[in-house]
């Protein structure tokens, strides 16, 4: 579904918003479900979960995670957020993997495990919310408890248990608030839903935000579980609609001004994302994922990294991605997605130059982000390293 086709009506307001079922085997194009002036309430800051305390059972002493924790010189040793997940050993008879996510986790405590010299108990704080979309809800008979910890791990697991004491206890859902879509102009699915009776069970649809021209900017998964229509305040043969519950996939309070600047286009000068502080740089990193994107393949010449402003992680992506591929492009989401455009596609590939200006201001910013699976070398070290190791001459001035 081309979204330029459906940005169009005649009425003396734009079309803001697209409400489109897609395809989730990524086979067909998305089905619209609607076309809104306005969205109100869809900008959220997610309170923290409660804090709980998880003891982690048996942990391999060779796993990169206990090895984080005993080479921590600090007396808490904090692992951020993380993911854990629950899968069968088995997985083609055992059923499907149960998943959670894990907020600002620190380990208070540890100690060998009893009986077992070559693992270790592993006692954390942290908030836990399990993910209900994409996991199972039975316990595997035979199952494998993996964590994830991008501070220690990257995209492979940090480090794993036997058992986790504390983890299966009833928890309240974290507090949400609705989104309300003012202005819109249901087509048939969005219809039949609506005739439904209280409470309907949709199925997920993308809210997609299109700037000025009409060009999608991002987009957003809602939950249909509840819906509400009444006639729209803008009038017409318009309908508002409430989304009494529509889940957590939902941009933070740092989003507003960032969509702001995006609205009239793809930016085109450098450095306007360094206005903002680490949410919304954050914010703006999600905004590149629509391009634009280079030539395929580009390889060879100089290129330079404007490093006044790599005062976090987010900065460094992003001053990568302007310096390759030029204003509201991204050469990567995180460093593994790096390593995946140095090794081709529609990117600079190298043998290239990069002449990183200011490369001091990162080294010292980014000097506590330690990556402990990387052999305890920081974020900007890695990052250099990486670039070195992938064939890209970098000179640091």
């Amino acid at each position: 579904m081309r979204d330029e086709e459906h940005v169009g009506w005649e009425r003396d307001f734009p079309v803001r918003y697209l409400l489109v079922r897609e395809d989730i085997e990524g086979e067909e194009e998305g089905e619209l479900w609607g076309r809104c002036a306005e969205v109100e309430g869809l900008f959220m800051d997610a309170p923290p979960l409660p804090r709980e305390v998880l003891t982690l059972r048996g942990c391999p002493r060779e796993s990169l995670l206990v090895h984080a924790v005993a080479d921590s010189a600090e007396p808490v040793r904090l692992l951020g957020d993380g993911m854990l997940s629950i899968e069968p050993v088995d997985r083609s008879n055992d059923g499907p993997a149960r998943f959670w996510d894990l907020e600002d986790t620190a380990v208070l405590a540890q100690w060998p495990t009893p009986g077992d010299p070559g693992r270790v108990d592993i006692v954390v704080g942290t908030g836990v919310r399990e993910d209900d979309y994409w996991g199972g809800k039975r316990l595997p008979s035979s199952p494998r408890f993996d964590l994830w910890f991008s501070s220690i791990g990257g995209e492979s697991p940090a480090g794993s248990c036997r058992s986790i004491d504390g983890l299966f206890t009833p928890r309240p859902r974290r507090p949400t608030q609705p989104v309300h879509l003012i202005g819109c102009e249901p087509a048939a699915p969005l219809l039949a839903l609506l005739s439904r009776p209280l409470p309907q069970k949709g199925d997920p649809i993308t809210l997609w935000r299109l700037d000025r021209h009409g060009r999608t900017m991002t987009g957003y998964r809602l939950d249909l579980d509840t819906v509400e229509a009444r006639p729209s305040v803008l009038g017409g043969a318009l309908i508002d609609v409430t989304i009494t519950d529509p889940g957590d996939d939902r941009p933070t309070l740092a989003a507003p001004p960032v969509w702001e600047i995006w609205s009239d286009g793809v930016p085109t000068l450098p450095n306007q994302w360094a206005q903002f502080d680490a949410k919304g740089r954050s914010e703006w990193l999600d905004l590149t994922r629509v391009g634009p994107y280079g030539p395929e393949g580009l390889s060879g010449g100089t290129y330079h990294l404007d490093g006044q402003h790599v005062t976090d992680r987010n900065g460094l992506l992003l001053a990568l991605g302007e310096a390759l591929l030029g204003p509201g492009a991204n050469y990567g989401r995180c460093l593994d997605s790096v390593a995946d455009y140095l090794c081709g596609g529609l990117s600079v590939v190298p043998p290239f130059t990069l002449v990183w200006h200011h490369a001091d201001i990162a080294r010292h910013a980014l000097a506590g982000h330690v990556l402990h699976h990387l052999g305890g070398r920081s974020y900007f070290e890695v990052t250099a390293n990486l670039l070195r190791e992938k064939g890209v001459t970098v000179v640091l001035q």
